[in-house]
This record gives C-alpha cells, structure tokens and sequence, in this order.
C-alpha cells in the first residue's frame, strides 16, 4: 500500500538545499556529521566501468554533479541512466510506466527540486560607482 505524504528528504540533501529546521531536525553540526558517517560507511559514489553511450553521458551531466549522493544510491543512479539510454535511443517506443519510473529516480537521487541546481548566470553585476 502507498502511504501518504512526501516522502522524507535525506538529511544531506537538507543540507545541501538549505532546509535544515533545528526545531525539526535537530542540530546542523549532528546532521553533518551524521552524513560524513554515512559516506564513511557507503564510500562516494562511483561510476561504473562499463557504462558507455547516452548512459554516461546522463552519468556525466546529472549524477556527477550532484556531490550529495553517496554510494548508498549506486544501484538507483545506475538505473537512471539505463533507463535514460533507453529514452534516448528510442523516444517514441518508450512506455508511460517507464517515464514513471524514470521521474520516480529522478525524485530519489534529488534531481528535481530547483534548489539543487547551481545558479548560472548570476555572475555579480559590477556596480560602476560603487566596485572597483
């Protein structure tokens, strides 16, 4: 059965994103220290060798970046990028229940939400009075 509501954000990517609540989630020294911990445990994310093709590119352009994931979300960035290859290679075939899935990993690794993105573009404007 599906239960109800969002599900929780993992505590790094409270972090990363800036919705860490002291009153909800206790301490930002605790909660980083517990995602070092983590990553002790799991290792950093690695790519796998024998990913070639649209599959590293997605690994490339959406998994690299994301420096919140840890080893523990291996097997869903994996599956991600499988399952971009398969988009990519054949569009018109690819099945409804597949784009399910595909924006159900998409969600898991955190790849959605705005706020995870690097802001390009917002270079500071030099001020001509007031900057040197």
């Amino acid at each position: 059965m599906a239960t109800r509501g969002a599900k929780p954000k993992p505590v790094a990517l409270r972090l990363v994103d800036g919705t860490h609540n002291v009153t909800r989630h206790g301490s930002a020294a605790k909660a980083k220290e517990a995602t070092e911990t983590v990553v002790a445990s799991f290792g950093k994310l690695q790519r796998p060798k024998g990913m070639k093709g649209e599959a590293l590119a997605a690994w490339k352009r959406y998994i690299e970046p994301a420096d919140w994931l840890d080893g523990s979300r291996e097997p869903a960035a994996i599956a991600f990028c499988e399952l971009w290859q398969e988009f990519r290679f054949a569009p018109v075939v690819f099945p409804a229940s597949k784009h399910g899935q595909l924006r159900a990993y998409m969600s898991e690794l955190g790849l959605t939400d705005e706020r995870n993105r690097a802001a390009g573009g917002d270079e500071k404007k030099k001020d001509e009075f007031f900057d040197d």
